[in-house]
């Protein structure tokens, strides 16, 4: 265990009046929900959702699409509010989930999956993929560009991520040359499936799943707009 990490946490929990302890716990509880099976017959998926967050200052920047199966947008909404969490290493989903909640309500056009660019069952505890999945029982997938307490097999595509010997994601590798990135079950959605889809929407050049990338896009338009108008 980091020293140093554990003795900013106590820090940040004191400023704040944070329990991470009672969060770990909770966390805990809650992984023992995730369902990490496909719900339903995603080949069927016709409409992809995805996430995705930025900072601006104090503030949380959340933005959400829905694509179809041609990558045409469909619905999209944001939220931009005061961050009411502190950052700190494996409780993002505290600090971004009511964000991503308030966005998603904002929609009509509900998605089939959504991708989220960060941790599904990977996460040491509970990746915000997970958590996102447990709170609405949409199947989610997990893309991000770490691992913790994970053993990869090697960074190569389709390669397995393991954690205590389960195979729990695997490594997407499209791209020669781009840095690898690592895909796991959220909710309601198996790893094969994960991985499987999560190819199948990459459209070259760009490493990321097309919703992702989509919702970057909007992301900026939006932070522009919110820019130009400070």
């Amino acid at each position: 265990m980091d020293k140093d990490f554990e003795s900013r946490k106590q820090e940040i929990g004191k400023r704040y009046h944070i329990n991470f302890y009672k969060l770990e716990k909770e966390q805990e509880k809650l992984a023992k929900g995730i369902v990490v099976k496909d719900s339903f017959d995603i080949s069927l998926a016709e409409r992809f959702g995805a996430f995705d967050t930025i900072f601006i200052n104090n503030k949380i920047l959340c933005c959400f699409i829905v694509c179809d199966s041609q990558y045409e947008i469909i619905d999209r909404a944001y939220v931009f509010e005061k961050a009411k969490f502190p950052y700190v290493s494996g409780f993002r989903n505290y600090r971004e989930l009511p964000s991503m909640i308030a966005a998603f309500e904002k929609i009509n056009e509900k998605p089939d999956v959504v991708f989220i660019s960060g941790q599904g069952i990977i996460h040491p505890r509970l990746g915000l993929a997970s958590h996102f999945g447990l709170v609405t029982g949409i199947p989610t997938i997990g893309v991000s560009s770490g691992v913790i307490e994970c053993d990869v097999e090697n960074d190569k595509d389709n390669s397995d991520i393991l954690k205590k010997g389960k195979r729990v994601g695997k490594v997407l590798l499209v791209k020669i040359g781009s840095s690898p990135l690592y895909v796991s079950p959220g909710h309601n959605i198996s790893v094969k499936t994960a991985y499987e889809l999560s190819k199948k929407l990459v459209v070259i050049p760009h490493k990321r799943p097309e919703p992702l990338h989509l919702a970057s896009k909007y992301t900026s338009k939006v932070r522009k707009e919110i820019i130009d108008h400070v």
